[in-house]
């Protein structure tokens, strides 16, 4: 009679582990990916530099406006209208860092860019995270860029 107990509490047990058990989680088919912020560690002017965001031909913030960076300053999305978009698993999205040139405030010139590729998205769960950073060096600048990548 013991053993009869003692295998139904070990079924019992097992059952219980298998169904507590996590569900596996599901790989991304599509990922957002949006600007974290921007950095500026040394400006190309000395009274600072004019900065737009170029994603996909529109010009972030829009309306003529730009985000005005000294030595030491961090924008974030928002100061920019927060520029995003959804890539696939073998798609891309550039996000290019511009300067302006006053009073004109148009497509400026490309300081560098910073790429989200489609195979990292392939490689995250639905909502996972992940940071996609880069340094942006020129003549005379130095900006650090961060994109965050969700799974989807």
């Amino acid at each position: 009679m013991r053993s009869h107990k003692l295998v139904l509490t070990l079924a019992l047990t097992v059952g219980l582990a298998v169904s507590a058990a996590p569900a596996a989680a599901t790989t991304a088919g599509t990922c957002r990916v949006e600007l974290n912020f921007v950095d500026a560690y040394d400006t190309d002017e000395n009274n600072g530099d004019e900065i737009r965001i170029n994603l996909a031909g529109y010009m972030y913030p829009g309306g003529g406006r730009y985000v005005a960076m000294n030595n030491g300053d961090r924008a974030y999305s928002g100061n920019f209208a927060n520029p995003a978009t959804t890539i696939g698993t073998t798609g891309s999205a550039l996000f290019s860092l511009r300067e302006v040139t006053l009073p004109v405030v148009g497509q400026g010139d490309v300081l560098g860019s910073v790429t989200a590729w489609g195979f990292t998205c392939a490689t995250l769960a639905t909502g996972e995270v992940q940071e996609i950073p880069q340094h942006i060096f020129g003549s005379g600048y130095w900006y650090y860029m961060s994109l965050v990548m969700t799974g989807l």
